[in-house]
């Protein structure tokens, strides 16, 4: 599978999740296994890898002529036994998910580590944040170290807030992207291809309730598998989806990292029959008070933002329906 459509298989976790029993094909429906305990096994699993494997940190410590930043993975045997396992090197985030971001009934939420290593911080200054557009190369692998897509020559858009989307299956990719640097320069090849300077490179070891979980789009990979992802961030772009003046990370209204619990006006759209929810960063309305979120804010001049309160009652015009 060419990395290029990483994407595309992402898209079709969501189409693979969204068929029914009516669909008209005579298939077996096997209900996923509890989510806390394939989290707990899946933790165990990534824990004993990171204990028994190395990676070439000397070469980044170091870097040798010609060195091309790529993570490379061993195990500690023999004249590698001494090397600094993984475990040690590697930090690590807490990720909740939800029953309902995961498509499954009467489990609760979850806690999940997601580990992740820092080879080279990057060169820029730019960070991506959840709601943002990351360009970069990419390799993903199993913990057998059997790769199952990537593009470490060629770097990839990926819109971060899209894949960390209900039944996408790559919360923990989105979410790791954030701890890397883009690149202070970007040069394009006499072949095409473009090189990055100094982007931030990195890797990361997820659960499968940050992956795939029981539905995994390619044959490739197992259920309820482990992922690697290796990666090597070039630029970053902000990101607006819908246009309404208001970057997408700050309609993360609760501040979780998770943009798709945050709905102002879900009351009044699921009141409406027929309407489409629309979540804020997708909603050029958020309020629904039949004004733009664009009208009933400012854009300053050097590009802030004001939001502007006319009844004084502590929520601002966009997201009060009172207003307009």
């Amino acid at each position: 599978m060419s990395g290029k459509h990483l994407w595309a298989m992402f898209l079709l976790m969501g189409l693979l999740a969204a068929c029914g029993e009516d669909d008209g094909l005579d298939i077996e429906v096997i209900p996923p296994r509890e989510l806390a305990e394939v989290a707990q096994e899946n933790d165990a699993e990534i824990r004993e890898f990171l204990q028994t494997h190395f990676y070439n940190y000397e070469a980044f410590e170091m870097p040798p002529a010609g060195f091309d930043y790529k993570i490379v993975l061993d195990t500690l045997a023999g004249e590698n036994a001494q090397k600094i396992p993984l475990i040690d090197q590697v930090q690590s985030v807490q990720v909740t998910v939800t029953n309902e971001e995961m498509g499954l009934k009467d489990q609760p939420d979850q806690v999940h580590t997601l580990y992740y290593l820092i080879a080279r911080e990057g060169g820029g200054e730019a960070m991506p944040t959840v709601a943002d557009s990351a360009l970069a190369t990419f390799r993903g692998s199993l913990l057998n170290g059997r790769d199952f897509d990537g593009s470490f020559t060629e770097p990839v858009w990926f819109d971060l807030a899209r894949i960390q989307g209900p039944l996408q299956g790559a919360r923990g990719f989105t979410e790791g992207m954030r701890f890397l640097k883009e690149a202070s320069g970007v040069s394009s090849n006499p072949d095409g291809t473009v090189s990055s300077l100094d982007g931030g490179v990195g890797m990361l070891f997820m659960p499968s309730g940050l992956g795939f979980f029981n539905a995994p789009p390619s044959s490739a990979i197992p259920a309820y598998a482990p992922l690697i992802f290796a990666l090597e961030l070039f630029s970053v772009k902000t990101a607006d989806h819908d246009g309404d003046g208001i970057p997408s990370i700050m309609e993360d209204l609760d501040g979780d990292g998770y943009l798709y619990n945050d709905n102002t006006d879900e009351a009044r759209e699921r009141s409406v029959p027929g309407t489409v929810l629309r979540v804020n960063f997708l909603d050029p309305d958020d309020d629904g008070d039949d004004t733009p979120t664009r009208d009933e804010i400012i854009i300053n001049p050097d590009g802030s933002l004001t939001f502007p309160d006319s009844n004084n009652n502590g929520i601002p015009d966009y997201l009060d329906p009172d207003t307009k």
